[in-house]
């Protein structure tokens, strides 16, 4: 069976480059288009899409936005970032707001159907060329701890939460997942935070894969 995929983006020649890449593969199906974050939610009702290609960067609604109003919404479908070389702050927001992962916009086909296949299948997605140029600016933060330390600490369970946060799950879906408390995934996290030397869930993240432990 084939993927069902859905494209946001406002970009005219854009959308219909991205779509008419993916009509050369026998195992993706283009099931529809929005070209505002605004129309995402009511596009993922009427479409029933099982990956979401999201542009960043969007007029009326952006990407970001978009993926926080499929979660109020409960629609949640696994999501990949389009974007391009400057937007990796924006990467960092996405990722926190529960993309599964981000690919620049002159992506080959065979790359851009790989990354549809891994997210569908419940995966995560880091493009090398962008993840190295954000872990360039998370680098110059000065950890509170070294990372062999932040590695040794980290228990089982932390990485689990940790790796749940990198699917951009939120606490209480964490706690759905692995059956504690809110109150202690809160508390988890907290501690993650402090042994990574973060200030928040998204550098957790980026810290995580730059030391292998995603």
């Amino acid at each position: 069976m084939k993927i069902r995929v859905m494209l946001a983006e406002d970009q005219n020649l854009v959308r219909l480059g991205i779509c008419s890449l993916l009509e050369l593969s026998e195992d993706i199906e283009v099931v529809g288009q929005v070209e505002d974050g605004s129309q995402v939610v009511a596009g993922i009702a009427r479409f029933q899409p099982d990956v979401l290609l999201i542009d960043i960067r969007m007029p009326r609604m952006t990407g970001i936005d978009a993926l926080h109003a499929m979660r109020e919404a409960d629609c949640m479908v696994p999501s990949i970032i389009l974007t391009t070389f400057d937007d990796s702050q924006l990467v960092m927001k996405g990722i926190a707001a529960g993309a599964r992962g981000y690919l620049l916009k002159d992506v080959s086909l065979e790359s851009l159907v790989s990354a549809i296949e891994t997210v569908h299948a419940g995966g995560t997605l880091m493009q090398p060329a962008l993840t190295e140029r954000i872990l360039k600016g998370l680098s110059t933060m000065e950890p509170r701890f070294d990372d062999s330390a932040a590695v040794d600490t980290l228990s089982d369970k932390e990485i689990e939460v940790l790796r749940l946060m990198a699917g951009g799950f939120s606490n209480r879906e964490i706690s759905n997942t692995i059956h504690k408390s809110e109150g202690t995934i809160k508390n988890q996290v907290s501690s993650i935070l402090e042994k990574l030397g973060v200030r928040d869930r998204t550098q957790a993240v980026l810290r995580a894969i730059n030391l292998g432990l995603l």
